[in-house]
């Protein structure tokens, strides 16, 4: 059985309270329940983090490479500009998808830029809590054998 993981990144946590209007009303719980579902229906074994630290990305970005097959990553705000994200993502020769809830080229300039997406097998954004599902396809496609 392939196993992913999916990595949240800062300020995740909080989705269902935070900014609706923009990430959603759902709970952060409920959309990794949904998330957990449709990887087992795939087949996959999930694993899901959840950090508000870029060196906890880091980190855990490396301990996948020895235990995951694959990565969906929501970096958040880290996307922009973490240049160690990016660096991460490069050297665990694993394949990695990029999400965003919102659609981050239709939002505020400083979002339109992703740095780690170059280091990314693919960038899946703005279809809210279904970018995950989305995500969790493509991961099925990279991964089959």
């Amino acid at each position: 059985m392939k196993k992913i993981i999916v990595i949240h990144g800062p300020n995740l946590n909080l989705l269902g309270e935070r900014e609706p209007g923009v990430y959603g009303n759902d709970s952060f719980d409920s959309i990794n329940a949904e998330i957990a579902e449709k990887a087992k229906s795939k087949g996959f074994e999930v694993e899901i983090f959840q950090t508000n630290l870029e060196g906890g990305i880091i980190d855990m970005l490396h301990e996948a490479r020895l235990t995951f097959d694959g990565v969906i990553l929501n970096a958040g705000a880290y996307t922009h500009y973490s240049y160690a994200i990016r660096d991460a993502i490069s050297a665990i020769k694993i394949p990695v998808v990029e999400v965003h809830l919102s659609n981050i080229h239709a939002r505020e300039e400083f979002r339109h830029t992703s740095v780690i997406a170059p280091a990314c097998v693919g960038q899946i954004a703005g279809f809210g809590k279904n970018s995950y599902m989305l995500a969790v396809d493509a991961m099925y496609d990279i991964l089959k054998d």
